[in-house]
């Protein structure tokens, strides 16, 4: 199977560049997966393909305030993206310009409240940066750092929580899991009124979800790694929801790929962990989930084939290209489809 089978057209006026208002009331896209039927809604009606007993599982990892805008000592501009914490003030980085960032080099952030030495430059061209600051890393990041938006966003986000889900707790994404985004704390409390359960799961995204597949042939391209975690809550839940006949629905790609991970081969969960660099395609035989939220992804992405995986790469094609008819938003800060 070739990447090019999952390309489509995509005019650029249709890739959102701020988030709506109201999270709730962008688009919704239903898509019967059997059939390829699809029906324009909106996401507060999502309450419409729910029932008692089944289970939304949600991604709970929180974007970190990666983007760091500083300086060298010669007052040439530099920007460091942390990508991964390696302990003892260590991360990995991606600089630009990286020809400036040579080991040795020094870069300040802010009035110098906190500053880097860069001491590896890797294979890859990413750059291992140890940093110096007082207190709370995490503290010094919410007053310098800036959310690493995709690289299709071009404008400046207004409110910085508007790139976090309403349910986020553990930071550690560099991107956010964001069919999340279409949740209101409102609308998930109507969702447990109906006798439908949610579950957390942790999946911390990297910037490899926006790597384009580079290989011909989708079997050759080699997936990014990415830490996801599952606890005995979770599990119990799960393990209740599959023994009473509730369906299991993820919400966004991140969910799926952490439960498809870490699921047992008879389809029960347990509390676990792993650096997972599953990849989903079609062919693959889904254990865990009967259900998915999700936004809409980028041509010929690994996002796209997963979707395709669960619905059929004819039927999730043709619903692309309805919602690019219907003008639909896409990506990020764009509409969401169900697919049941």
């Amino acid at each position: 199977m070739k990447t090019s089978d999952f390309w489509y057209d995509l005019p650029e006026e249709l890739i959102a560049q701020t988030p709506l208002q109201q999270r709730d009331s962008s688009r919704l896209l239903f898509m019967d997966r059997k059939s390829g039927a699809v029906k324009h809604q909106h996401f507060y009606d999502i309450l419409e393909h729910l029932r008692p007993g089944d289970c939304l599982v949600m991604n709970d990892s929180r974007v970190l305030p990666a983007r760091l805008l500083g300086h060298r000592p010669t007052g040439g501009a530099v920007e460091v993206l942390l990508l991964r914490d390696l302990g003892e003030k260590k991360w990995e980085c991606l600089c630009k310009p990286g020809r400036k960032m040579q080991v040795g080099s020094e870069v300040i952030f802010g009035d110098g409240e906190l500053t880097g030495v860069v001491r590896e430059v890797r294979e890859d061209g990413n750059r291992v940066v140890e940093f110096r600051y007082e207190g709370i890393f995490l503290e010094v990041l919410e007053r310098l750092g800036k959310m690493p938006l995709p690289p299709y966003i071009k404008a400046e986000l207004a409110d910085q929580e508007r790139y976090q889900t309403v349910y986020s707790r553990e930071v550690g994404s560099a991107a956010a899991p964001t069919a999340g985004l279409h949740f209101t704390k409102k609308l998930l409390e109507k969702v447990r009124e109906m006798g439908v359960n949610t579950a957390f799961v942790t999946l911390h995204v990297g910037l490899g979800t926006f790597r384009p597949v580079k290989a011909d042939e989708i079997t050759e391209h080699h997936m990014h790694s990415e830490l996801c975690m599952l606890g005995q809550e979770t599990a119990d839940i799960l393990n209740k929801t599959r023994v009473n006949g509730g369906r299991i629905i993820c919400v966004g790609t991140t969910s799926c790929r952490t439960l498809e991970s870490l699921v047992n081969e008879d389809g029960s969960f347990e509390p676990k962990s792993k650096w997972t660099e599953i990849f989903i395609y079609p062919g693959y035989q889904f254990k865990a989930m009967q259900g998915l939220i999700t936004n809409f992804h980028l041509p010929e992405s690994t996002l796209v084939m997963l979707v395709s995986a669960f619905a059929g790469r004819e039927n999730v094609l043709a619903a692309y290209e309805e919602a690019v008819r219907e003008r639909y938003r896409f990506f990020s800060f764009g509409d969401a489809m169900y697919i049941g």
